[in-house]
């Protein structure tokens, strides 16, 4: 009889709400990043530093990167990870805001074991 295997793979969901208290800041700092990046071909680097400069949502997309969440973790590669930032209205009494609920989908399987009592 053999021992049906484990996934060695784990999904970690996280939703972040942020106050941008200093877009300038935030900007400069996306500003800096693309800078320092060597690898950013000239043309994709103007692109990303117009739309930064445009958007404090876009400039917190380029610092804020899924890796530095993970790579100090003993054990772990990050093998595919995939982040979007946006402008919202949030009202943190709003039954919307509400931290610990499954907005996951409906159709997800481990979703429903987890809701079946």
């Amino acid at each position: 009889m053999s021992t049906p295997e484990t996934s060695r793979f784990v999904r970690i969901r996280v939703d972040l709400v942020l106050a941008v208290d200093d877009d300038e800041a935030v900007t400069g700092a996306a500003l800096q990043a693309l800078a320092d990046d060597a690898d950013l071909p000239d043309a994709e680097r103007a692109q990303a530093e117009r739309a930064v400069a445009e958007d404090a949502a876009e400039a917190l997309a380029h610092i804020v990167d899924p890796f530095d969440l993970v790579s100090a973790v003993p054990g772990v590669e990050l093998q595919q990870a995939s982040w979007s930032s946006e402008l919202i209205d949030y009202d943190p009494d709003s039954s919307e805001w509400d931290l610990g609920e499954d907005d996951g989908d409906e159709n997800d399987p481990e979703d429903e074991e987890m809701t079946v009592g």
